[in-house]
C-alpha cells in the first residue's frame, strides 16, 4: 500500500489567492487573534448567510457553546437533537449539564424525523419538560424540512439552532442554510466544504445576541482600563491569518459546491444500478452542497456490506468510513430518551451507510478508481 498514492475522504482545496490574505496579514503585523481579515470574514459570512450578523471562531464547537450559553442552558435542562450526528453538535450543552434527547432521521432527508420530533414535543408538554433549544442538524450538507421542523418549534415557543457545519454553500427554498434558527454555525474545519484549517462562524439576525457571545468569546473583558471579569468567557476568536485563509476560500464556494455536486452525479451515473444501493436524497425544495457522496447498502440485495467496501478500499489506500454512528447508540448516552421515526432509520442508516471520497479537488481518474473498486466489491 505504501507506493499507492492516498485518495482522501475530503481534502482541503486551496485556490491559490490564500497566500496573498496570508502575506497580507504578515506585511501588516495582524498575526495575533482578530484584525482586518477576521472583520472582513465575518461581513462576508453574514452577507453570503443572509444574516445580520456574524462571528468568527476558532472551531464551530465553539459556536455551539457560545449559541448554549446564549440560549441559558443549565444543569438538568433538556434540549432535543437529531441522533444522526456527530458529537460535537451537541457535546457543549451537556458539558453546560443540559440532558440531550435524541430524535431519530427521516429516510426522505436523512435529518430529523418531523414525525417523531412532534411525539417528542407532545411528552414534554405533558411532562412539563419543555425543551430549552432544538438542534438542527444538516447532515452532510443535506438541509432539514425546515418547513415542517420549524413550525412545530415555533408552535411550542423553543428556540432552534441550526447546526450548519457541514451545510456551507446549500440552500432550502432558495435560502442559504446557517439563516435559519436563532443562531446557526458554519465549520471550516480541514475536511469542509472550504476551510481556514480550522475555525467556524456564528450567525444570527440578532445583533446584540452576536454582541454578546463577542464579548464572552474574548474572555468576558468588562469595559475597564484593567482586566476586569463580571462574568467568565472563553478564548475562542479566530487568527487574523486563518480569516484570511477563509476570506480566500469563500469567494470559491460556488465553485466548490459545483464540484461537489458532480462528483456525486458521476458516483450515481457508476454506482445507480448495482443491486440494494441507495443514495442520500435530496429532500424537496432543497440543494445540497453534497459536502460528502453517502449511500446506503442493503446486505441482502447486495451481497456485500458498508464494511466490506470501506475494507476493500482501505486495501487500496483509499479512505472512506461509516456514516455517523447515532448518538443514542453511543456509550456515553447509553441512558438518553429517543424518538423513533417508525423504525429505528438513524440506525438503519448507521449499519448500511458509507462515506466515499469526495473531495472538490477529487480527479475523475481517481473517482473512476473508486468506482471501479467499489463494483468489483460487489462481484
Amino acid at each position: 500500500m505504501a507506493d499507492k498514492k492516498r485518495i482522501y475522504l475530503s481534502p482541503p482545496h486551496m485556490g491559490g489567492r490564500e497566500t496573498e490574505y496570508i502575506q497580507e496579514a504578515f506585511d501588516t503585523n495582524w498575526i495575533a487573534p482578530l484584525g482586518p481579515h477576521v472583520d472582513a470574514f465575518e461581513r462576508e459570512c453574514a452577507e453570503a448567510a443572509g444574516v445580520k450578523a456574524a462571528l468568527a471562531l476558532s472551531s464551530g464547537t465553539d459556536a455551539v457553546c457560545l449559541a448554549a450559553r446564549a440560549l441559558d442552558i443549565r444543569h438538568g435542562d433538556p434540549f432535543f437533537c437529531s441522533s444522526l450526528t456527530f458529537v460535537a453538535s451537541l457535546a457543549p450543552l451537556v458539558q453546560m449539564g443540559g440532558v440531550p434527547v435524541f430524535i431519530d432521521s427521516d429516510p426522505g432527508s436523512w435529518n430529523m424525523s418531523p414525525q417523531a420530533l412532534e411525539r417528542a414535543f407532545l411528552d414534554a408538554e405533558a411532562s412539563g419538560r419543555t425543551p430549552k433549544a432544538v438542534i438542527l442538524v444538516n447532515l452532510y450538507g443535506q438541509p432539514c424540512d425546515m418547513n415542517l421542523l420549524l413550525p412545530l418549534c415555533l408552535k411550542h415557543g423553543v428556540p432552534v439552532i441550526e447546526d450548519a457545519a457541514e451545510s456551507v454553500g446549500s440552500l432550502y427554498g432558495g435560502r442559504p442554510t446557517g439563516s435559519f434558527g436563532k443562531f446557526g454555525f458554519y465549520s471550516f474545519n480541514g475536511n469542509k466544504i472550504i476551510t481556514t484549517s480550522g475555525g467556524g462562524m456564528l450567525l444570527s439576525d440578532d445583533e446584540e445576541a452576536i454582541a454578546k457571545a463577542r464579548f464572552r468569546s474574548t474572555q468576558a473583558r468588562d469595559p475597564a482600563p484593567w482586566y476586569q471579569h463580571s462574568e467568565l468567557g472563553y478564548n475562542f476568536r479566530m487568527s487574523n491569518i486563518l480569516a484570511g485563509i477563509g476570506r480566500a476560500q469563500l469567494k470559491l464556494l460556488d465553485d466548490r459546491v459545483a464540484r461537489r455536486r458532480a462528483v456525486f452525479g458521476r458516483y450515481r451515473e457508476g454506482l445507480g444500478d448495482l443491486p440494494g444501493v441507495s443514495f442520500m436524497p435530496e429532500s424537496p425544495n432543497s440543494r445540497s452542497n453534497r459536502w460528502l457522496t453517502t449511500l446506503t447498502i442493503d446486505p441482502g440485495a447486495s451481497g456485500t456490506t458498508n464494511l466490506e467496501v470501506v475494507d476493500v478500499l482501505a486495501a487500496e489506500n483509499i479512505e472512506s468510513r461509516p456514516v455517523w454512528k447515532p448518538m443514542h447508540l453511543q456509550p456515553v448516552f447509553r441512558d438518553a430518551t429517543y424518538y423513533r421515526h417508525d423504525g429505528d432509520e438513524s440506525r438503519r442508516l448507521f449499519e448500511t451507510g458509507i462515506c466515499l471520497p469526495s473531495g472538490s479537488n477529487l480527479s475523475q481518474e481517481d473517482q473512476s478508481l473508486v468506482i471501479r473498486l467499489v463494483r468489483e466489491a460487489f462481484r
